[in-house]
C-alpha cells in the first residue's frame, strides 16, 4: 500500500493560492477496511485534493488516516455521527470554502473509481462545460460487473410525459430510470437525478444547488439534491464511460429483500416520502403515496423473523414523513430496531 502521515484537519476559512481542478470527497463511518481500499484507488488517480469526512468513527479509521502522508489528503473529523447526508453537507461546505474546485466528485467509503476514470473525466471536462453540463453521473457497478440498481440514474416522470406514461402503465421503476442499454452511451445522456456515488459536481452546479440536506441523515439526500439542481435550471448528464465500483451490502443486489441492518428501514422510507412530495407535487403525492405504501408493505414477506419489526419501522417512518418529523436521533432508531427484533 502507498504510504498513506499526518492528514490535515481542514481549516475551512483558508483559500488556496492556486486553483484546484478536481477534488474527491469521501464520507466514512466505521468502515475502515472499505475506506482503505477506496483511498488506495483514489491515491492512484489523477486528482488534486482528497477530502475525507470521518463521521465520528470508532473502529480505528482515524488511525488509518493519520498514517497517510500524501499531501493531497485532508480530513474533517466530526464530533458525532451525522450520517451520510450530514457528512456530505459538511464536506461540500468545507470543499467549497477551502478549495473552491472546478469540479468535486463525491462517493461513499465503499465506492471507488475504476482505474483511469479521473483522467478520462479531466480530458472531457472542458467539453462538458461547453455543452452546458453542471454535473455528471458515472456508471456504477457491483464488484462482479453488474449494474448497481441503487445508483441507477433517473428522470422525474412528472416532468417528462413519456416517462410518466411508461411508469404509470406497467413499467414501474424502470419507466423513469435509465435502461441497461443506456450504459453503452458514448455521449452524456440528460438525467434529472443521480446518486452520490461517482457524481462529478461543477463549481457552477454547487453554487446553483447549494448543499445537501443534512437532517435527512441517510438516504434520499443525493436524489433530492440533484433534483433540486435540475429544477433550478442545472443540467446533469450520465456518462457511463466513467465507471465506479460500489461494494455495497445494504440489501440484495437483485433489488429484493429489506434493508440491512434493519434500522435503515426507517430512514429509507421516511426520506422517500419527502422525495415523493418533491417529485410529484401536492396533487399527485397522495395517490403516489398509496401505491408505494402498498409496495413497501409487500416487502415484509422478505423479512422472515424480522417481518413485524420491519412493519413497525415502516409505519413509524411513514408517520414521521407525513408530519415532517426529522429529529429522531440515530441512537433512538437503532435502539428501537434492537428492541423490535427481540420481541
Amino acid at each position: 500500500m502507498k504510504d498513506l502521515s499526518n492528514p490535515q484537519i481542514l481549516p475551512v476559512t483558508e483559500r488556496p493560492k492556486v486553483p484546484v481542478g478536481l477534488t474527491a470527497l469521501v464520507v466514512t463511518h466505521n468502515r475502515k477496511a472499505q475506506l482503505r481500499v477506496t483511498l488506495e484507488s483514489l491515491l492512484a488517480e489523477l486528482v488534486d485534493v482528497i477530502v475525507v469526512v470521518n463521521n465520528a468513527s470508532t473502529d480505528g479509521t482515524g488511525d488509518l488516516l493519520r498514517e497517510i502522508a500524501d499531501p493531497r489528503l485532508h480530513v474533517i473529523t466530526l464530533a458525532r455521527n451525522m450520517g451520510g447526508a450530514g457528512g456530505f453537507e459538511a464536506g461540500l461546505r468545507a470543499v467549497r470554502a477551502r478549495f473552491d474546485p472546478a469540479w468535486c466528485v463525491v462517493m461513499d467509503d465503499d465506492a471507488r473509481p475504476y482505474p483511469g476514470t479521473f483522467a478520462r473525466f479531466q480530458s472531457q471536462s472542458a467539453d462538458l462545460v461547453n455543452a452546458g453540463f453542471e454535473a455528471i453521473a458515472a456508471g456504477v457497478f457491483y464488484p462482479d460487473g453488474r449494474i448497481c440498481e441503487m445508483n441507477r440514474p433517473s428522470r422525474n416522470p412528472f416532468w417528462h410525459f413519456g416517462d410518466f406514461v411508461r411508469t404509470a402503465f406497467g413499467q414501474g421503476r424502470s419507466g423513469f430510470h435509465l435502461r441497461d442499454s443506456d450504459y453503452a452511451a458514448v455521449r452524456p445522456l440528460p438525467i434529472d437525478a443521480a446518486s452520490f456515488v461517482g457524481l462529478f459536481l461543477s463549481r457552477k452546479g454547487l453554487a446553483r444547488a447549494g448543499y445537501p440536506d443534512g437532517e435527512l441523515f441517510l438516504y434520499a439526500d443525493d436524489v433530492m439534491y440533484t433534483l433540486r439542481l435540475t429544477k433550478r435550471g442545472g443540467r446533469i448528464g450520465f456518462l457511463p464511460d466513467l465507471r465506479f465500483e460500489h461494494d455495497c451490502t445494504t440489501h440484495p443486489p437483485d433489488g429484493h429483500g429489506i434493508h440491512r441492518p434493519l434500522w435503515k428501514v426507517y430512514y429509507n422510507y421516511r426520506n422517500a416520502l419527502r422525495t415523493y412530495r418533491m417529485v410529484a407535487g401536492p396533487v399527485f403525492f397522495w395517490p403516489v403515496l398509496l401505491l408505494v405504501f402498498v409496495k413497501w408493505r409487500g416487502r415484509a414477506r422478505h423479512g422472515g423473523a424480522d417481518r413485524k419489526a420491519y412493519l413497525a419501522l415502516l409505519n413509524l417512518a411513514v408517520k414521521d414523513g407525513l408530519i415532517g418529523r426529522m429529529n429522531r436521533d440515530i441512537v433512538e432508531i437503532r435502539a428501537l430496531a434492537r428492541s423490535l427484533t427481540r420481541n
